[in-house]
């Protein structure tokens, strides 16, 4: 396994070289958005969805090298169309520039416009799990898309976790695999306990009525912002924008009187789908070139437990760049904002072997 620097100075110095001082965002293609009916969709537990909608948003000509990039818990495929993500990126000499690259961004089961339990079933909506919102992603980009090879599989958080099933499920499918802001093993220690407790926070309010609730249930919203404040958002960062007590309060003041539209079930069943995520007993089936990004003040994925260290070891090709922590990054959130490992990604693009498209 090679460990990339975890100096600061060489990474900004990799950057300079690779992409001078650009100071704006670049512009790329206009993103395409389309559904696709995935048919007799069986899940894990057996249960068989005659029709399941999955939708995907695309960046690029189909003509180009094929790129499949994995968003985070209750997001979307669109959520990664940012200036800070995209916009480093997709745009001409970028990495995943989008005149060579065809760039397809999923929406997950039971996230965005995908089907989920707020379409209707409610709490009768099958319980998927992440290796369901895969295969789901895998028939989208086989079936319905027709690609037979991928040049990457890229996902952040959630997807980052997709990404490292996609290594172990589909070992020749991709040249490349980056899995961002996750760990290849079992969801254990904070990482679940946390979520575990936005999940009892919906199924023991009152008002959630096993799913069948009139109204949102209240404890959901203050139960994410919690989540959110103590899982992500960077230790530096936070105590730069909030040094004083009046700041911290204005700062949760803002986050808990925030619009908040998401549906109590399909926020359950989006936080309990990573329930039995465990990639570990396959990872040294891997063939892709890896490289693993995390961040050094990830909240989730605590790097002094050593676990991508150790279960690096077990695949053929893996690199891990951990990002140096600082005021500007942003904990678990950090990998959202492509500048801190885009130089990286290049290197990875210019070096993993080509198989057969």
């Amino acid at each position: 396994m090679r460990v990339f620097s975890r100096r600061l100075r060489l990474g900004m110095c990799v950057a300079v070289a690779l992409f001078g001082f650009s100071a704006s965002a670049a512009e790329y293609p206009a993103p395409k958005q389309a559904d696709w009916t995935a048919r007799d969709f069986r899940f894990h537990t057996g249960e068989v969805a005659p029709e399941l909608r999955l939708h995907y948003t695309t960046v690029g000509e189909p003509t180009g090298e094929p790129v499949l990039i994995l968003h985070g818990t209750a997001g979307s495929g669109t959520n990664m169309l940012t200036p800070a993500f995209a916009g480093e990126l997709f745009g001409p000499g970028q990495p995943l520039d989008a005149s060579k690259y065809y760039i397809i961004l999923p929406d997950a089961i039971g996230a965005g416009k995908s089907a989920k339990p707020s379409d209707g079933l409610r709490a009768k909506f099958p319980q998927y799990n992440y290796d369901d919102m895969v295969a789901a992603q895998y028939r989208l980009v086989t079936e319905g898309l027709g690609i037979k090879h991928l040049r990457l599989v890229l996902g952040n958080s959630m997807g980052g976790m997709h990404a490292w099933i996609w290594g172990v499920t589909y070992p020749g499918f991709m040249d490349a695999l980056v899995p961002m802001a996750s760990q290849p093993t079992e969801m254990a220690g904070r990482n679940w306990m946390m979520r575990r407790m936005l999940v009892d926070s919906v199924r023991k309010d009152p008002e959630w009525k096993d799913g069948n609730y009139t109204t949102q249930p209240r404890a959901v919203q203050t139960a994410n912002v919690v989540f959110g404040i103590a899982t992500s958002g960077g230790s530096q960062a936070y105590y730069k924008a909030a040094p004083t007590r009046e700041l911290a309060d204005k700062l949760v003041d803002e986050r808990v009187n925030a619009p908040f539209t998401a549906d109590a079930n399909d926020f359950l069943y989006q936080w309990d789908a990573s329930r039995d995520y465990n990639p570990a007993p396959g990872l040294d089936r891997i063939q892709a070139a890896v490289l693993a990004i995390n961040s050094a003040d990830d909240e989730r994925n605590p790097p002094e437990l050593g676990i991508m260290e150790r279960e690096l070891k077990r695949i053929k090709a893996a690199r891990f760049y951990l990002i140096p922590a600082s005021e500007d990054t942003r904990g678990h959130g950090t990998t959202g904002i492509a500048k801190f490992w885009k130089a990286q990604l290049q290197e990875l693009l210019q070096t993993a072997p080509r198989g057969a498209m």
